[in-house]
């Protein structure tokens, strides 16, 4: 009895291990499949806000698209890297490719007037964004979106999220093929697959035959771009294969496979990349190191190994082929008017600054759809909408009626190249408040610098998370928070010269600069004037701050020279999944 009783308080006072953040989402994925426990939040739903079960609002909720909302302070105020959650939610409705119906858009745009307080965003993976939603209103939600065709499970969580694609594609002339089809199929066998319910962390793919490489294959974790070979003198036309592209924390450029990946094969060749990604335990261990990226990053992996791989699953050798010209740098994203290839029919490419729409506007963008195309739209993962099969006789009427609704189709440098996350507004994780000061910002530079004749890329994320793709941006904002006046306001750190594709393609430099979110205007006026009155005769503004060094820029941004200051590293979360 004596023994016993010895091994009883020896077990009573062994320390308990407390889980690591990873270790408890990873058993909580074991526990249970999400997509088959809907019957959970129908349960909450009529039982109110506060029967919600911990677990669905911090890690299940968001394989159905859901976040719990921050409370408008943002990270401010909170513990642990995540700020106070609000009693609301937000959900991301996943757009497959982009491609959405007038009579979609209708429906949406009532799900936003009565649920969603009339605010609508869309994001950089071609999805549309609600905030304001109660735990009531989701079952409704999710039954009139199901009922349309549409879904918001696996727009968030650790699975294959919203599949993006060419939002042109079929209908641009200039396209090697329509890749529509396998984004769809893609999406159809894998997202929301019980397969691949649980992996490491997110996994974005995209898929395009767009020679301009719209939907910026460099930053996906799979990406297939449409290639062109001639094998035995005749022309053959199948894909290029990317893995590990992913901005976050830590940037990094996916590694493209020395493969011609024939189109009857892309989809196995997809789905093996998954399913080698699934099984690395190794990127279980932290949140913040879980994206495939890091198998390049921090485990060893290359090219080749992972080639090897994939061919090992399939049981298929690929034939080795060079990639030839990449898309270039330079306007990547359909808007203005542009012919199709159908003669005589135009898309009408529409920048919705920050991607921020009312319902309003939403049913305007489906009645022009109607009236004047064949109801059929775009969104774009520039935060954009596009109308397309808009017959020339009606482009003129099209462009005036957008411009009623407060948008542009010819819009000047700055505001074509804004994107905003969603910053403190509704996210928990941000810093400072992005999308109203993104529109502020961009009016200001507007008419401080009517002469500026470059493509412009500003890019504002409220954290280090970079969901509003700063580091791709010729400038991208980072948010902070400084003392100004011996009062703490909303600030950014400034990243510069950053691009996907072309000669001047790369991760935007830390320069060492930041400033109070009222002072960025008369900053970013001096480094552009700067470039005006320093470049040489037909020099771009990629060139310009590529030839120049991180303290001239500085300088410029200061408007004297300065010390550098480092990026601040202390405010990193991982739970927010961004879109970016």
């Amino acid at each position: 009895m004596a023994d016993t009783n010895e091994a009883s308080t020896s077990a009573a006072a062994a320390p308990v291990v407390k889980e690591t953040k990873a270790q408890k989402v990873e058993r909580l994925k074991r526990e249970k499949n999400p997509w088959d426990s809907w019957s959970d939040v129908e349960g909450y739903a009529k039982a109110g806000r506060a029967s919600v079960a911990a677990e669905w609002s911090g890690t299940y909720f968001k394989w159905w698209g859901v976040y719990t909302q921050g409370d408008g302070v943002g990270v401010t105020g909170g513990k642990g890297g995540e700020g106070l959650v609000s009693d609301y939610f937000m959900m991301r409705i996943g757009i497959v490719n982009g491609k959405l119906t007038s009579a979609q858009l209708r429906e949406i745009a009532d799900i936003t007037q009565k649920h969603a307080r009339g605010i609508a965003d869309v994001t950089t993976r071609q999805c549309i964004q609600l905030h304001w939603l109660t735990i009531e209103s989701l079952p409704e939600i999710v039954e009139r979106l199901t009922a349309i065709g549409l879904s918001p499970k696996g727009a968030c969580g650790d699975v294959v999220r919203n599949v993006t694609g060419c939002p042109m594609a079929g209908l641009d002339g200039h396209e090697l093929l329509d890749a529509s089809p396998l984004a769809d199929k893609i999406s159809k066998e894998l997202t929301g697959n019980p397969e691949f319910v649980n992996l490491p962390r997110k996994f974005k793919v995209t898929v395009t035959g767009c020679p301009i490489w719209c939907s910026y294959p460099e930053i996906n974790d799979v990406a297939l771009t449409a290639l062109k070979r001639v094998k035995d003198g005749k022309e053959e036309i199948g894909y290029s294969l990317r893995i590990g592209g992913g901005l976050s924390t830590e940037p990094h450029i996916s590694v493209r496979m020395n493969a011609f990946i024939p189109q009857d094969k892309a989809y196995e060749a997809v789905k093996a990349v998954c399913e080698i990604y699934r099984e690395q335990d190794v990127l279980r261990e932290n949140r913040g190191r879980a994206r495939i990226k890091y198998l390049f990053m921090k485990h060893g992996w290359t090219a080749e190994s992972m080639l090897a791989a994939i061919e090992e699953r399939m049981g298929y050798k690929f034939d080795a082929c060079d990639e030839g010209a990449e898309a270039g740098d330079l306007y990547r994203d359909h808007v203005g008017v542009n012919p199709q290839r159908e003669a005589g029919l135009n898309s009408v490419g529409v920048t919705v600054i920050n991607g921020r729409m009312n319902p309003e506007q939403m049913l305007a963008f489906a009645d022009l759809a109607e009236k004047y195309g064949n109801g059929e739209l775009r969104t774009t993962i520039g935060q954009n909408v596009i109308l397309v099969n808009i017959p020339s006789a009606n482009v003129q009427t099209v462009v005036e009626g957008v411009s009623k609704i407060g948008f542009q189709v010819e819009p000047k440098s700055f505001y074509r190249g804004a994107v905003a996350c969603t910053g403190t507004e509704f996210c928990k994780l941000a810093i400072t408040e992005t999308k109203a000061f993104n529109k502020w910002l961009v009016s200001e530079l507007e008419e401080r610098l009517p002469e500026f004749d470059q493509q412009f890329r500003l890019h504002v994320t409220g954290c280090t998370n970079s969901c509003g793709q700063g580091w791709i941006a010729d400038i991208g904002l980072e948010g902070k928070k400084i003392k100004k006046d011996g009062v703490m306001v909303d600030a950014f750190y400034f990243m510069v010269g950053g691009s996907v594709g072309g000669e001047y393609a790369g991760i935007a430099r830390q320069i060492g600069y930041r400033a109070a979110a009222t002072d960025c205007p008369e900053a970013i006026e001096r480094l552009l004037r700067g470039y005006l009155k320093g470049r040489g005769e037909g020099e771009s503004l990629r060139s310009y701050f590529r030839r120049t060094s991180d303290d001239e820029l500085r300088a410029q941004l200061n408007g004297a020279e300065m010390e550098a200051i480092e990026r601040d590293m202390t405010k990193v979360g991982t739970g927010h999944a961004p879109d970016a």
